[in-house]
């Protein structure tokens, strides 16, 4: 039996999450993905979610935010998007949500001549101090219940994100999520790092890519897919099938099922 359970992402053309879970529960997946840029989960339902995930006999991760940002100059801004993340993790909970997805910024930067400045580098001291208060907040409100999984966005080469997870991953607290189109547009630069934490490895975006284009159908791109579900095998890791449509979702379950993946 495949130790990889396989979910949705939340689509634009079916952002209500009886539709996901409907859709979900027809390909034959265990869990929907929600996306908290959608403004459906602006505020998350846990009365109607529960409802939902009881009656489709699925469950529900959470894609926090893209924008979230808890590391900035502005406190009252980095504040808001910290509150935004506690809510979330409070709200998982009570769904029994075993996964958070959670992007990393690397906030604002000065194009020089010879080079890119970025700020958060040239203030390491406060990022990372934000990235330690961040980490104390999160496990007092996680309880050890659920897992925040980093995603990688193809910023892994930048030395003060890489201190960053690595200050991450000395909580158990924390996982890795590999987005393996991100890392293939990226020319692979977020992978050494992947791989040197393998063992930290919980949730998997999987999609094909070809050059800088992702999220395609699985098999019309240039990946070695089955290299990555490999992967994802060892360490008993959940994997979004992240295509953006419905038609996209049920092409790439039939490329899963024929390969015997699912």
């Amino acid at each position: 039996m495949r130790a990889t359970k396989w979910g949705i992402p939340t689509l634009i053309e079916a952002p209500d999450p009886e539709e996901s879970a409907k859709l979900c529960r027809k390909l034959g997946f265990s869990f929907v993905e929600l996306n908290m840029n959608l403004p459906e989960y602006q505020h998350i339902d846990v009365p109607l979610l529960r409802s939902v995930m009881d009656s489709y006999g699925v469950y529900f991760t959470i894609h926090l935010d893209e924008n979230m940002d808890m590391c900035g100059f502005n406190s009252r801004v980095a504040d808001a998007y910290m509150q935004t993340l506690l809510d979330a993790i409070r709200s998982a909970r009570e769904l029994n949500v075993p996964v958070l997805n959670m992007h990393l910024s690397k906030g604002v930067y000065f194009t020089l001549p010879h080079k890119k400045t970025y700020l958060y580098d040239m203030n390491r001291e406060h990022f990372l101090g934000r990235v330690r208060e961040t980490i104390a907040m999160c496990e007092e409100a996680a309880g050890g219940e659920v897992t925040i999984c980093i995603e990688n966005t193809g910023i892994y080469a930048l030395s003060f994100i890489q201190e960053a997870v690595e200050l991450f991953l000395q909580s158990p607290l924390f996982g890795l999520t590999f987005d393996i189109g991100h890392d293939h547009s990226a020319e692979g630069v977020d992978k050494p790092l992947l791989l040197k934490h393998k063992d930290r490895l919980r949730h998997f975006h999987i999609h094909d890519a070809l050059g800088r284009k992702n999220h395609m159908v699985l098999g019309t791109g240039e990946l070695d897919l089955p290299w990555y579900i490999a992967l994802a095998e060892q360490n008993s890791c959940r994997a979004v099938l992240e295509v953006k449509t419905a038609q996209a979702l049920r092409e790439s379950a039939e490329w899963l099922r024929e390969r015997q993946f699912i």
